[in-house]
């Protein structure tokens, strides 16, 4: 008589989450406030604003854009909010920091786009492996966000998990 198979992972009822799902794939751009100093030093309004007028915003349309000054100058706040008005109609979306704080941001909004609730006394794994790079902030935050409804959360792959969190 012939042994049958079974495929334990799939009878298990583990629902994988794929963080790698929720990447955006649009382009990342670094916009560096450094290139509109005088001396590399200070922010001349009248010049900041004559740029504004004049620069090309439709590169940017729809990028995600981190705006930055990488040299240790005095930026003014306003600088950074007219940088952010005039990308509003080009990027997909833009933030005040760096790269890693620009994927932290686009993750945040990709998370938005879940409803928890969907997984309700379900037991979940949350993939460790990806092809693209997942912030461990998003790690906590799917952590944070699962749990209150979750029957069980592990790490890694359903055949081979790290149990985080099990419901009593």
């Amino acid at each position: 008589m012939e042994e049958l198979i079974v495929n334990k992972v799939a009878a298990s009822g583990l629902i994988t989450l794929d963080l790698e799902d929720f990447y955006h794939p649009g382009e990342r751009v670094v916009y560096d406030l450094k290139d509109n100093l005088f001396m590399g030093m200070i922010l001349k309004e009248k010049d900041f604003r004559e740029f504004l007028k004049q620069h090309d915003w439709s590169q940017y349309d729809g990028k995600n854009v981190a705006i930055i000054c990488s040299e240790d100058a005095i930026i003014p706040t306003w600088a950074y909010m007219l940088m952010a008005v005039h990308l509003e109609a080009h990027a997909h979306i833009f933030v005040f920091g760096d790269l890693k704080d620009l994927e932290n941001k686009l993750y945040e909004e990709a998370l938005k786009g879940i409803n928890f609730e969907d997984y309700t006394d379900l037991r979940v794994v949350v993939k460790g492996c990806s092809k693209v790079e997942v912030p461990v902030s998003v790690y906590v935050e799917i952590s944070r966000r699962l749990k209150p409804f979750v029957k069980s959360l592990m790490f890694g792959e359903p055949c081979s998990t790290v149990p985080l969190y099990k419901r009593k």
